[in-house]
């Protein structure tokens, strides 16, 4: 194959693109998104300003309301990934919205947990939707 100048000048115009960061699959959300938090339910809701109202409070879990001017979600924590993930899996069989990170996930409408993932990181999952069945 001969690489003529029109090619080398795409391949630098890409070579300098991919430098700057401007690549196909950067966004401003993604560079928003930080790094998902970590720690206790307690110093996770002190982050996004919430005073948690604890409602399981086990070695396996710890599940709490709280309330943020974006409005309530529930917060939970985990002492194990696989205790974590097994309770998503089960939660999202109701639908709803849901903010992971590392051993803990919040969930509330898509709105809330997308202002949460501003200050603590995480992915976003989204649970069954339900609003399709008839019956």
């Amino acid at each position: 194959m001969r690489v003529t100048r029109p090619m080398l000048a795409v391949a630098g115009a890409a070579a300098v693109l991919a430098l700057a960061g401007c690549g196909a699959g950067d966004s401003t959300a993604e560079a928003r998104i930080p790094v998902a938090a970590t720690g206790s339910l307690e110093s996770l809701a002190a982050k996004v300003k919430c005073a948690p109202d604890m409602q399981i409070d086990s070695d396996e879990v710890r599940q709490a309301i709280c309330k943020t001017s974006a409005g309530k979600f529930v917060f939970a924590t985990f002492a194990t990934d696989r205790g974590q993930r097994e309770w998503i899996n089960d939660a999202k069989d109701y639908g709803g919205f849901y903010l992971v990170g590392r051993k803990w996930v919040a969930v509330g409408d898509d709105v809330v947990v997308k202002t949460l993932q501003t200050t603590l990181g995480g992915e976003e999952e989204i649970g069954t939707d339900h609003s399709k069945h008839t019956g």
